[in-house]
């Protein structure tokens, strides 16, 4: 009888396991992180944190998992009841919760929020251990959506304020940015599924990437 992940186990092979065993934090379940929450527990990862403070609006419906069927309630409790074993944080993702908190017991820790400076500290924190994703409004084609280090990220004027802020506080490291070189066609805050749901699968992608290469018991 076929079982939930034979597809996944054909091309992971012995590397399943470490998707099994990895524990990954998910910051944000909007758009770009309600589709990585997915790809993630669907690809086999059982040990998720997710950290959200937001409720469901009418307005998410265009790009976010799940928000259909849960308007006006608390996004992390209402994932839960999707994904059997998932932990939840209700918190608002700032930058004094970022310096607060402890990111030591995470495999990866994923970066799917807006604020911009917890970004800019979470790079500082945690980049050894960061995927982060720059925005995904504003643009149409999920075909620009790319992935590279955040000093080689381009077309994205709020990555380029982040890469300016981390310069300022004298930052050099490296992490993986997800962004697109896609000029933005509008100037209000549009969402495009097709995008945004590209980005979430894109990081969540990533996170497979780097979890094959860990030693994970």
């Amino acid at each position: 009888m076929s079982e939930k992940y034979d597809r996944i186990k054909l091309l992971l092979e012995d590397d399943f396991s470490k998707l099994q065993n990895a524990n990954i934090l998910l910051l944000g379940v909007g758009g770009v992180g309600s589709f990585c929450l997915d790809c993630l527990y669907r690809s086999g990862v059982k040990k998720i944190t997710i950290v959200d403070f937001d409720t469901f609006d009418e307005s998410n419906q265009n790009r976010q998992m799940w928000s259909e069927l849960h308007l006006g309630q608390n996004k992390v409790e209402a994932l839960k009841e999707h994904y059997p074993g998932l932990e939840i944080i209700n918190r608002r993702i700032d930058e004094d919760w970022v310096w607060e908190f402890d990111f030591e017991p995470y495999d990866l820790v994923l970066d799917a929020i807006d604020d911009r400076n917890a970004k800019l500290a979470l790079a500082q924190k945690c980049y050894k251990k960061l995927i982060s994703s720059f925005g995904s409004a504003k643009r149409l084609d999920p075909t620009k959506v790319q992935v590279s280090d955040i000093w080689k990220s381009y077309g994205d004027k709020f990555g380029s304020k982040i890469r300016y802020e981390l310069k300022k506080r004298g930052f050099k490291k490296k992490y993986k940015v997800i962004f697109s070189s896609e000029e933005a066609v509008t100037k209000e805050k549009g969402s495009f599924m097709g995008v945004t749901a590209t980005f979430g699968l894109v990081m969540c992608a990533e996170a497979i990437k780097e979890i094959r290469k860990k030693e994970i018991v």
